[in-house]
């Protein structure tokens, strides 16, 4: 069976599907084609439900729900580190709510959360590797950084506003929550299971092969030196990832009742995993 995979070409999801790029692993009856998008066109693809596995903002889970299904694992999630607001000098929140902000796009998770930080704020979609330069260059007060971006603000004379992962630690005690892989339902639940198995292995054999899936996903990072690429590809490949644990699931559904609570969907949210 083919299944589209869809993910970020980002160096965490390139450590994630290491093992199933490189052959390391046993793919039973399946065959995998690799899809790389940015983040906010895997969100707006899963509206019509083109690809059968994809990486998706938990921010736009809730749009598909019908269509998609979480799996336990794969998930981009953090404790105490997140999404960065970035200035040129550091604004108070007061301040950002006055100013324009550039943005990666209004279905990411980061968007989400910045929403609950800061109530109704004036923003810009850009691309998410452009928004660096929007802010450095002045065309955009302040910024949302996401992926990378992250912890190369500073080389950019950038200075932090908020780090919302600190932020909603401080908030609920738990960690945020961005990123999650999801599985199309009509694939039918004996498939999913099965699938979701293999696709487990896979950020499993990248841990324990933790040099040469490192090797594999530095080529994407977007001219990060290594030693950055490899930060943050232990920032968002963690335990959290190989199976989101009691902890993760609160974590999820916490931020989705924040997020109906703020009105951010039309409908209920159901949070439901592959068995």
């Amino acid at each position: 069976m083919l299944i589209r995979l869809g993910h970020s070409p980002d160096p965490d999801d390139a450590f994630m599907f290491w093992a199933l790029a490189s052959g390391e692993i046993d793919t039973r009856d399946f065959e995998f084609e690799h899809v790389l998008k940015d983040i906010q066109t895997l969100n707006l693809w899963a509206l019509d439900g083109r690809l059968e596995v994809t990486a998706l903002s938990l921010h736009a889970y809730p749009f598909v729900q019908d269509e998609y299904v979480l799996l336990p694992h794969g998930a981009s999630m953090g404790s105490g580190y997140g999404p960065v607001v970035v200035s040129r000098e550091t604004l108070s929140r007061e301040e950002l709510r006055d100013v324009e902000i550039a943005v990666p796009g209004r279905m990411t998770t980061a968007f989400l959360v910045l929403r609950m930080y800061l109530g109704d704020f004036r923003y810009r979609e850009v691309p998410f590797d452009e928004i660096l330069e929007e802010v450095s260059s002045g065309a955009a007060a302040a910024g949302l950084l996401i992926h990378e971006g992250q912890l190369t603000y500073g080389d950019a004379g950038l200075a932090k506003t908020v780090d919302l992962g600190e932020w909603w630690l401080l908030e609920t005690g738990l960690p945020l929550p961005l990123g999650v892989n999801v599985a199309r339902r009509d694939l039918g639940e004996d498939t999913l299971h099965e699938l979701s198995e293999v696709l487990r292995e896979s950020i499993e054999v990248g841990l324990a092969n933790r040099r040469r899936a490192m090797s594999y996903a530095k080529q994407f990072g977007r001219g990060l030196d290594d030693d950055l690429a490899d930060r943050f590809v232990g920032m968002y490949v963690n335990d959290f990832t190989c199976d989101y644990g009691d902890e993760g699931r609160q974590a999820v559904r916490e931020l989705l009742r924040r997020a109906e609570a703020i009105g951010a969907y039309n409908e209920p949210v159901r949070v439901d995993f592959v068995a």
